[in-house]
């Protein structure tokens, strides 16, 4: 009875290390891809399954996107500036089987690559396009990887270009190309406000001219604001150009008035010379007797 028992006893133990070693749970995110003999056999499903021990063997995938932080890498770019550019990629596997059987390492494997498409792709643009087309650039690398990464299974579904580090010099230089390109569009809109200042002030001056009185309610209006300041001195130019004006007027007046002063006509006296008897007679005439 004591023999049975022990049998018993043995062969429940056995089939609970069977079972123990029989039974896999595939979680919801993960496919499971069963090897046996070391051929692919099957795909499991999430959920409970079970292999054959020693003869089965199950590889769990996760199928989560995978967050990858590509590493600063040292870049030379189109116009030979070294640059520092880091970036991060997102991927996630699609096809399990692939991922197993092609590439030994699916994360290393896209690690490698993403940094060495980084350099490739961001070497061939200039540091204004590195800066300015990040977009652009991201497209390019994530195309490049979803090329390469499709073979293996996986697929890249986002890089983006994280931190670009510059050299202090090249720094220097672009706030000095910033702080001319503001000062220039400062003097451009400068100069804009002259010009319409100008002709601006060009209307007003052909208002005044067609209109006298303007000219003197504006020095009025002028008096007034130099008045709010309570000074005790006031010095205020007269209206030069209504001056000149009034000046030429008078003028005009004056030279009409006057009265034309007649101009005798001054003959010439007539030239003299010496006959030859030695006797001064005028010009015209016979010599006398």
């Amino acid at each position: 009875m004591s023999t049975l028992l022990i049998i018993a006893i043995c062969a429940a133990g056995l089939i609970a290390l069977v079972l123990a070693l029989s039974i896999r749970v595939v979680k919801q995110y993960e496919k499971g891809v069963l090897l046996r003999l070391g051929r692919v056999h099957a795909v499991r499903e999430p959920g409970l399954t079970f292999i054959i021990p020693v003869v089965d063997v199950l590889r769990r995938i996760s199928l989560r996107t995978v967050t990858m932080p590509i590493q600063s890498q040292g870049i030379i770019t189109k116009d030979n500036v070294s640059i520092d550019v880091a970036g991060v990629a997102y991927f996630h596997v699609v096809d399990a089987v692939k991922s197993v059987v092609v590439i030994e390492n699916v994360a290393s494997a896209v690690n490698q690559i993403a940094q060495t498409t980084l350099r490739n792709v961001v070497g061939q643009h200039t540091l204004d396009q590195a800066l300015s087309e990040t977009d652009a650039i991201n497209r390019s690398i994530r195309e490049i990887l979803d090329r390469t990464t499709t073979e293996w299974g996986v697929l890249v579904t986002l890089v983006e270009l994280k931190d670009i580090q510059l050299p202090e010099s090249m720094k220097r230089a672009m706030a000095r190309q910033a702080e001319a390109e503001r000062e220039k569009r400062a003097k451009i809109i400068a100069a804009e406000g002259e010009s319409a200042a100008a002709a601006a002030l060009g209307e007003a001056s052909d208002t005044m001219m067609r209109h006298p009185l303007a000219l003197q309610l504006r020095n009025l209006q002028s008096l007034v604001e130099i008045g709010v300041d309570k000074n005790t001195t006031v010095v205020f130019p007269a209206p030069l150009m209504s001056t000149i004006a009034d000046l030429g007027a008078f003028l005009r007046r004056e030279g009409q008035a006057a009265t034309p002063v007649d101009q005798a006509v001054a003959r010439p006296e007539p030239e003299t010379f010496d006959w030859p008897e030695g006797r001064r007679v005028r010009s015209g005439l016979s010599p006398l007797s």
